[in-house]
Parts: structure tokens; sequence; C-alpha cells
């Protein structure tokens, strides 16, 4: 083992290279959603609920299981809908086989202010993230993704390389 596994703190480097990394990441995230907001007044937060419903059988997924799907607290993701069904994207049905669950289903309006946000999002997303990278770059931003949610201890949602 060399001397930096070690050490107590990170070295003023591996700071720098830590903070560049979030600062990067907080970019990317801030100029996705205002293309997304502006593009189909969506959130980000209304696309991955729209995204999880858009890919579910029925288009409905128990709530305790969405908000476990895209990493939501229960309390946020039930304010979240709670916006979304006024807005009519979305409607809750009590469960039929459990008395306190609640199913969340997309409604027709929801999925298609999701599918026509969809192809401009992609845009962005090749735009400012895609079309920087060499594809050698690209594959490596995925190995790192890779060992980053393994230690994580996310390695059962890392996507495969097709």
């Amino acid at each position: 083992m060399g001397y930096a596994k070690h050490r107590t703190m990170p070295t003023p480097v591996q700071l720098r290279i830590w903070r560049d990394y979030i600062e990067t990441a907080e970019a990317l995230r801030a100029r996705l959603t205002g293309r997304l907001q502006n593009e189909s007044s969506l959130s980000s937060g209304d696309y991955q609920v729209l995204l999880a419903l858009s890919e579910a059988e029925h288009h409905t997924i128990r709530s305790s299981e969405l908000a476990a799907m895209i990493g939501w607290e229960r309390s946020r993701l039930s304010h979240h809908l709670g916006r979304m069904e006024k807005r009519q994207l979305i409607r809750r049905i009590p469960c039929a086989d459990a008395v306190h669950g609640v199913d969340v289903m997309a409604t027709d309006p929801g999925l298609e202010l999701f599918r026509a946000g969809s192809v401009p999002h992609l845009r962005a997303v090749k735009e400012i993230f895609i079309d920087a990278l060499s594809p050698e770059q690209l594959t490596q931003v995925e190995d790192i993704a890779i060992v980053l949610r393994r230690h994580l201890g996310l390695d059962s949602e890392v996507g495969t390389r097709e």
C-alpha cells in the first residue's frame, strides 16, 4: 500500500479534483434542469417521476416503490406528487391489495408532456454532456461511475454497457 492510502486527509491535488468534479456535475445538472424547464415546463423532479411511471407496467407504481426508485424520502415524494396531481400529470389511487398503500399512475396528459419533453431533454444531454467527450472519455466516465456506485453500495443499480 502506498502512502496516499494511509493519509487521513485528502491532499490539495485530491481536493482540487474533488471540487472540480462536484462543481462540474452541479453545472451540468443546473443547465440540463434549466433547459428541461424552459423547453417542456417539466421540473427535473417531474421528469424523474414520469420517467419511472412511463417505464412501469400500466404506468403505475406503488408510491413507496417509486420513492425508492428515484431515491427520494417518502415525504418529499408525497409533496411533489401533490403538486403533480394538481397539474393533472399523475393520479394517486389507493392500492387494491393494501389498506395504507397508494399507487401512483401517470395520466394521459402527463405521459404526453413527458414524451414531448423527452426529445429536447435528450438533445440537451447529447449537446451538453455527450458531445463534449470522445467515445474513450465517455467510457472512462462510465467506468468511474461504476466504481463509485459500487463503493457507495449502489451496484445493484449500475447500468450495463451496450
